[in-house]
């Protein structure tokens, strides 16, 4: 950064908030007065549908940007919920479009993020739609395991995933029954193993084929 935009991002950041496990950052259908940048933990975006049934779209990892939906159109699509413990990073909301004002380029960066958002959404209703269960699951896991890589999380092929076999069911419009056999048969063809909230994939060409998924580094991202 700039020495410019360096002041401005003091000003625009107002502190760091800490989360428990659990608790919701922001709620689908109301408006939030502050942004966040995850600096520390794990979440998940979910929307709930007029039965009660939930749809995750997406899960949430240091780095990400959360909040900007209800800053730009008023309220909250979806929910934001934290799966761990989480410190987050606070901005004022009633400074963003000072942001895109007086600081192009990190409200280039800010833009960037929220097309990757929507390309990966596309991603994910493509796989939805034209993956089976078994194609669907390596998609998600290889991808996942892709961020956590960029982000350190990776260690001996191994990384912590502290997520629930219902939440990745939820994003992929599994049934819980269906993921969990379908994990239990990658399990005992050695491509990953996901249990006790670690994920541990040897053999990642093979779940990449699986997936139909070219396998290479995740993209660089931005951080606000």
């Amino acid at each position: 950064m700039t020495e410019d935009e360096i002041r401005f991002m003091e000003r625009f950041k107002k502190g760091e908030l800490f989360v428990e496990r659990g608790a919701t950052i922001l709620s689908e259908g109301e408006s939030s007065g502050q942004l966040f940048t995850v600096l520390n933990g794990l979440g998940l975006r979910h929307k709930t549908l007029e039965d009660g049934r939930r749809q995750v779209l997406n899960l949430i990892f240091p780095g990400d940007f959360l909040g900007l939906q209800a800053g730009l159109m008023g309220e909250m699509g979806h929910s934001v919920e934290a799966v761990t413990p989480m410190v987050l990073c606070v901005f004022d909301r009633s400074a963003l479009w000072n942001l895109f004002q007086t600081s192009p380029a990190r409200a280039y960066d800010l833009t960037w993020i929220a097309a990757v958002e929507e390309h990966f959404l596309g991603e994910t209703v493509a796989t939805i739609g034209q993956r089976d269960a078994s194609a669907a699951l390596a998609w998600a896991f290889l991808r996942i395991f892709r961020r956590g890589e960029s982000l350190g999380l990776v260690q001996d092929n191994k990384m912590s995933l502290p997520y629930r076999q219902q939440d990745m069911a939820d994003a992929l419009g599994l049934s819980l029954v269906h993921t969990n056999k379908r994990l239990q048969k990658f399990r005992a063809a050695g491509l990953m193993d996901w249990s006790r909230g670690v994920l541990h994939i040897p053999d990642r060409k093979a779940l990449a084929d699986l997936a139909n998924l070219g396998d290479g580094p995740a993209e660089k991202r931005p951080i606000l």
